[in-house]
Parts: C-alpha cells; sequence; structure tokens
C-alpha cells in the first residue's frame, strides 16, 4: 500500500505532466492551420476548391481544378503485358486512370462510357500515347442487351478479354430520407448493381484462368453516408458480390476483388453535392483533402496483375486517406 507521501509525489507527477500538456496546447493553437498530407510524388489540390455544380452524368472537362489521372512518375514494368481489360465508366475519373495504368503495364483496353464523348475521347488518346489499343463502347450498363454488346465488341476488336473492371456508377445524394423517390432509388440500384451483375456475367464465359475483375466499391459501403442511402446500399451489395462470386468463380481460376476508395476528386461528386459543398470535398478526412484518380489507379493494377496479387481473392480494399 502506497503512504501518503507516495500518493503525493504521484498525484505531483501527473499534475505536472498535465501542466506541459496544457502549455503545449496553448502554444500551439492556431500557430499552424491544418494542411492538407502531401505523400505522393507530387503535390495534390487541396480545398478549398472553386463552388461548381455540373449536370449529369458528369464531365470531366468541366472539373477545375482538372482530375489528376496521367501519373507521370509510374514507370511501367509489364505487370498486364499482353493482357485486355474492359473498363466501365472508363472515360473519366478512376476509370480514365486506371485506363492509363493499364496501358502503361501493358494492356489494350475497351472503355465503356454512358455519354461523354469528349472524355471518352481523350482517355483513348491517352491510352494510345501509351502505344496500346483502346476501343470506346458508348451505352448503359443497365441494360443488360448492350453489356453483352460490349463484352462482345471487346472480343472481337481486342482479341479476348482477361480484365473487367466494373466502375461505373450513378450518385446522386438526398439529403431526407422521404424524398428518394423510387425513380432514383431503382436508377442507383440499376447501375450500380445490376451494371456490375450483367458485366461479369457476360464477361466470365470468355475469361481464361488467371483472368480478374476488379468492382469499384466504396468507403459508403463500409460506414454508410446519411446523405446516400441508395448509394452506400449498392456500394455494400457490391463488397458482397465481390466476396461471394470469388468463391464461385475459383474453379474457374478467376480472382475477383474489390477497391473501396473514400473521397475522390472525379466528376461524379461536383455533378452530385451543392457547390458549397464541392468547395470542401474531401476536407474532412485525416489527409485533408480529396484523393485523385492516379492515386486510385495502382491498387487496380495490383488486383488486375498476377504478377501481384495472385494469392489475393474476394478481397475489399479500402483507400480512403486514414478514415
Amino acid at each position: 500500500m502506497l503512504t501518503n507521501d507516495d500518493t503525493a509525489k504521484a498525484t505531483q507527477k501527473q499534475r505536472r505532466i498535465q501542466r506541459k500538456v496544457d502549455l503545449d496546447d496553448r502554444s500551439k493553437d492556431g500557430s499552424k492551420p491544418d494542411r492538407a498530407m502531401q505523400a505522393g510524388a507530387r503535390n495534390y489540390p487541396a480545398p478549398p476548391f472553386p463552388k461548381q455544380h455540373h449536370p449529369k452524368p458528369g464531365e470531366e472537362g468541366r472539373v477545375v481544378p482538372a482530375p489528376l489521372y496521367d501519373a507521370p512518375y509510374w514507370i511501367g514494368s509489364r505487370k498486364l503485358d499482353g493482357k485486355i481489360a474492359l473498363i466501365t465508366g472508363g472515360d473519366s475519373g478512376i476509370g480514365r486512370a486506371v485506363a492509363v495504368l493499364f496501358a502503361r503495364e501493358g494492356a489494350d483496353v475497351a472503355i465503356v462510357y454512358l455519354a461523354e464523348d469528349k472524355d471518352a475521347e481523350t482517355t483513348r488518346q491517352a491510352v494510345e500515347a501509351e502505344g496500346r489499343r483502346c476501343v470506346l463502347l458508348r451505352g448503359d450498363v443497365s441494360r443488360r442487351a448492350f453489356c453483352r454488346r460490349a463484352v462482345a465488341a471487346t472480343v472481337k476488336q481486342l482479341g479476348g478479354l482477361d480484365v473487367l473492371v466494373n466502375n461505373a456508377a450513378f450518385q446522386v445524394h438526398s439529403a431526407d430520407f422521404a424524398d428518394l423517390t423510387e425513380e432514383h432509388f431503382d436508377t442507383t440500384l440499376k447501375t450500380n448493381l445490376y451494371g456490375y451483375f450483367h458485366m461479369a456475367q457476360e464477361a466470365v464465359p470468355h475469361m481464361k484462368p488467371g483472368s480478374a475483375i476488379v468492382n469499384t466499391g466504396s468507403v459508403t459501403g463500409i460506414d454508410g453516408s446519411k446523405a446516400l442511402v441508395d448509394y452506400s446500399m449498392t456500394k455494400g451489395g457490391i463488397h458482397a458480390f465481390t466476396r461471394a462470386l470469388s468463391g464461385n468463380l475459383i474453379g474457374k481460376g478467376i480472382r475477383v476483388n474489390a477497391v473501396a476508395p473514400g473521397p475522390v476528386w472525379t466528376p461524379l461528386n461536383p455533378s452530385d453535392k451543392k457547390a458549397d459543398d464541392v468547395s470542401k470535398f474531401g476536407a474532412d478526412t485525416p489527409m485533408k483533402r480529396p484523393a485523385q484518380p492516379e492515386e486510385l489507379a495502382p491498387a487496380y493494377v495490383f488486383l488486375a496483375s498476377a504478377q501481384c496479387s495472385s494469392y489475393i481473392t474476394g478481397e475489399i480494399l479500402p483507400v480512403v486517406g486514414g478514415y
């Protein structure tokens, strides 16, 4: 048992430590603003961004500052040499960045997009600048017939199919759950769930052992988002789809994984959020900024390449800026 003298000394020590911490806190209050963490090959834009709100489906050419997708410091090492990839939502954002790195790693690429012809052409030029072929496929992934045609066109024009990246998505917030209409809910589910299902089911018969499917999930599928009830629901569904399908396709030698991004500076959010919210996008992450598309693309290369991830299937890889 401690004596009174011992307890007094212990109390004094605790208070001495407390006084130092209090002094440290006061000396640092307001001395430096919180700054965005920069840990990449180059500095990335941080909020506040210009206030902006763009019409759906969202065009990358309208977004200010322009999303960074070309990863100029990434050196290809033939991780996907000779492979053929089909990327939905590949005209812009994460999809465009993935297409560029896939091409740099040696893959030919087919791009599925909804209606953003100018963005898709920019992606095609970027892929071809890497010395690879690029096919543009315009259509709606929520429709089974289009998914069938897209896969068939990829196989016919590029000679096969080794990697499917399910990435196309529809997202519009609804602040009050009561305001979420059936049309809104149905559009989100048809694009984000049916689209992934249709593309995967059409693609699998053309895939050989060693092929891969990489789905785009979301941190909202892990944590939920009160203003994105429908979107969060679909992203959680994509995570479950990934795990279930991976088990189903093990016998065929096809790996299935997902990337779950946090906030990423793409056309998806400026065409969803209010202009004031867009200006602060990503500021509440520990890194104090959203990711740029080129910061997500290496995760897709990793999961698509048998050189990197041959023993990985059914996994959800969060890339969330320290959440």
